[in-house]
């Protein structure tokens, strides 16, 4: 294998949710090599930072020639410089730093300083040779004086510094005071909106390392800037979404979330295979209309229907009892795993479903077993699935499709409740 190679030239976090182990992480997992030059070693963990110490250039500067020299080297990122000298220093190599992704680090997430405020000037200079520069909205008005409190203030600072000579500009959105999360992507030619929800949490330690080095992993991979900053973009949306709930402050983003959820899709369409074959076999035709029986499975970290398994076709009556009609395929289940999805908004860790018929029949069974119900009308009904869902809610009535939607944490739960239902209906 000949994987691209990415350099990071940044700080190191002793927590490992941030700087340099962020870094790498986000780089490996998005199928890179990670190389590195360190520029300070902090003591700091999820709740702040308790001391930092800067590495002589001299060192850093051997770092980076120890790199440049062997590797072939496809993208570089920075991040914590600290220093006027540092940047300067990091200035000198920029010609031999192809695809420059500048994230211009200068407050941690607990509030703590990184960069001292004579640098901040500095740091035009390095944004001029810059393919990307990705400030949030904190740095963006230290960098343009304007503290951006909409999408057209973004706007207005993405064009400042695309003026100060970067090629593109990267406004984040998670510090604009605005209900979704609006990431704004400003070049010389166009400006790309990037919208996604808002993630209620604290655990955002690390977002900023996570995003740029994505994008600078998908530049060294060949993408072009918008695909690499929409890409960058989506990983640390569902990063943030799962985060690690470690340390004893709000925790740490999934720097790899998208390569283990990845790596869990065999895992994930062999157990639907394995549910559909315990369904057939304990013979649940009562719960079968003419529709079908459509058994769906979500990777842990799903938010896509192309994240979701399901029979394709569907596993339909014959005269010779359930058949299915082709094997288990990601995205082929419509409705199902759109519910499904929609219900881990609320309860993540939901994986399965099987849409079953509707009828009289089925509600009365399932008040006979009393399970939590939620229904869903044809109009759309009171308020969003996920606004519904309790924590002990087992099936949705789902109206607009005449189905019965049966959810489950995991397979075995899933298999048995589908069975009850049946066997309460003979």
């Amino acid at each position: 294998m000949s994987p691209p190679v990415v350099l990071t030239i940044a700080g190191s976090d002793s927590g490992g949710g941030a700087g340099i182990q962020a870094d790498l992480k986000t780089i490996e997992a998005g199928g890179a090599f990670g190389t590195s030059a360190i520029t300070s070693v902090t003591a700091q963990n999820t709740q702040g930072v308790r001391g930092s110490h800067l590495l002589p250039i001299e060192d850093i500067e051997a770092q980076i020639d120890a790199v440049l020299e062997d590797f072939d080297v496809a993208a570089v990122k920075t991040g914590m410089l600290a220093t006027a000298d540092v940047i300067e220093t990091v200035v000198d190599y920029a010609d031999r730093l192809p695809n420059l992704v500048v994230d211009p680090v200068m407050v941690a997430a607990s509030g703590d300083r990184l960069l001292e405020p004579d640098a901040e000037e500095v740091y035009e200079e390095l944004i001029a040779e810059s393919t990307l520069v990705t400030p949030n909205a904190d740095e963006a008005a230290v960098l343009t004086g304007i503290n951006p409190k909409n999408e057209g203030e973004a706007r207005e600072v993405g064009e400042q510094l695309v003026e100060l000579g970067s090629d593109a500009a990267l406004v984040k959105g998670g510090h604009i005071p605005i209900p979704e999360v609006t990431d704004v992507l400003v070049t010389a030619d166009d400006v790309t909106t990037i919208r996604h929800p808002r993630v209620e949490t604290n655990a955002t330690h690390g977002s900023g390392c996570t995003l740029s080095s994505a994008v600078a992993t998908r530049l060294a991979h060949g993408d072009d800037l918008t695909a690499a900053v929409e890409s960058g973009v989506d990983l640390l949306s569902r990063a943030i979404r799962y985060n690690l709930d470690v340390g004893g402050g709000p925790g740490a983003v999934h720097h790899t979330v998208e390569a283990r959820d990845r790596a869990a899709r065999e895992r994930t369409a062999e157990t639907v295979e394995g549910i559909v074959a315990a369904l057939i076999d304990r013979d649940v035709t009562s719960v079968v209309d003419s529709a079908g029986l459509d058994v769906v499975g979500a990777t842990p970290y799903a938010e896509h229907e192309h994240e979701v398994a399901a029979v394709e076709g569907r596993v339909a009556r014959t005269l010779s009892g359930l058949r299915p009609n082709r094997g288990v395929r990601f995205g082929a289940s419509g409705r199902t795993a759109e519910l499904l999805l929609n219900a881990r908004e609320e309860r993540p860790d939901l994986s399965f479903a099987c849409r079953c018929r509707n009828g009289s029949r089925i509600e009365t069974a399932l008040d006979e077993l009393g399970w939590e119900t939620v229904v869903l009308e044809r109009n759309g009904g009171p308020g969003r699935v996920e606004e519904r869902l309790g924590p002990e809610t087992v099936a949705l009535l789902d109206h607009r499709t005449d189905s019965t939607i049966v959810l489950a944490e995991r397979a075995p739960a899933l298999r048995e409740r589908v069975v009850t239902l049946a066997e309460t209906i003979e």
